[in-house]
């Protein structure tokens, strides 16, 4: 074994006696807690109120949180909607004792989706100016916290990589194991830092936020490019993959089309209303 590779056997949580914290739900407030603190800088220098933040923060959390348990479900997991249908929606699982499991199964494509519906609906109600203005605005945001998502990941040894012998390799002893994995985890973790800190400096350095669409198109491609190759070194979660030969991986099958928008609200859309 090489001398970085890591025997990885971490607490998943803290017992408080009336409550079992879990650190991968810990990782999921940190990041709507940094991303509320992100967005609330860039409201202030768009002139946006604190009441509009504040429903952001709502539609936010709400739409991305049912959109990740609802993809992971529809794209990985179809099997609960007949077999345990209110672990879908619950924090516990009823199939074989109630037991209390937190949310587990997240999917970031049903995120995605979500986010989008959701802030949909949110300009609709709330911001009244047009849904790329808040997509273009909100990705920087969401780019950072899916940094601690995939700590989470990592926590709780899930969303593993295919074993390798190379030095980064981590051996995951809490799936009872003995062969080094790749971290492909930290992987998407290290590279989403770089999402982040591009998206950041093309709104603040940049006049890029007035092309309408540009930077949710530039979160699009640089997220879900990253996603696609990451999933070379992952082990298979199964899903829609088997209806194509399995020559790509359920995540690289839904990454593909994520890239394309991204490119096509890049360089081919023409807003037909000007930002007011």
């Amino acid at each position: 074994m090489h001398l970085l590779q890591i025997n990885w056997d971490p607490i998943k949580s803290i017992d408080l006696g009336f409550f079992e914290l879990h650190f991968y739900s810990m990782m999921w407030i940190v990041a709507f807690i940094l991303g509320f603190y992100i967005t609330k800088r860039i409201y202030k220098k768009e002139g946006q109120s604190d009441e509009a933040l504040d429903s952001l923060f709502i539609y936010s959390v709400l739409g991305i949180m049912l959109g990740a348990r609802l993809g992971h479900v529809i794209f990985y997991q179809s099997e609960l909607i007949t077999e345990d249908f209110f672990s879908i929606f619950l924090p516990f699982k009823f199939k074989g004792g109630f037991e209390f499991t937190g949310f587990q199964g997240l999917a970031s494509h049903g995120a995605a989706i979500a986010m989008i519906i959701s802030m949909y609906l949110y300009n609709k109600k709330v911001l009244k100016k047009t849904v790329l203005w808040i997509l273009d605005r909100v990705v920087i945001p969401v780019a950072l916290g899916a940094v601690f998502v995939r700590i989470g990941n990592f926590i709780n040894s899930e969303i593993i990589g295919k074993e390798t012998d190379s030095a980064f390799g981590v051996v995951f002893k809490q799936l009872g194991e003995t062969q080094a994995r790749h971290p492909a985890q930290l992987y998407e973790a290290f590279c989403y830092v770089f999402v982040f800190l591009i998206l950041l400096y093309f709104y603040w350095k940049t006049k890029k936020s007035e092309q309408q669409g540009f930077l949710f198109g530039l979160f699009l491609v640089l997220l879900w490019t990253v996603r696609f190759f990451v999933e070379y070194v992952k082990v298979s979660q199964g899903g829609i993959e088997e209806y194509f030969g399995n020559n790509l991986s359920t995540g690289q099958l839904l990454s593909i089309p994520f890239v394309l928008i991204g490119l096509y609200f890049m360089f081919v859309y023409k807003p037909k209303t000007k930002l007011s």
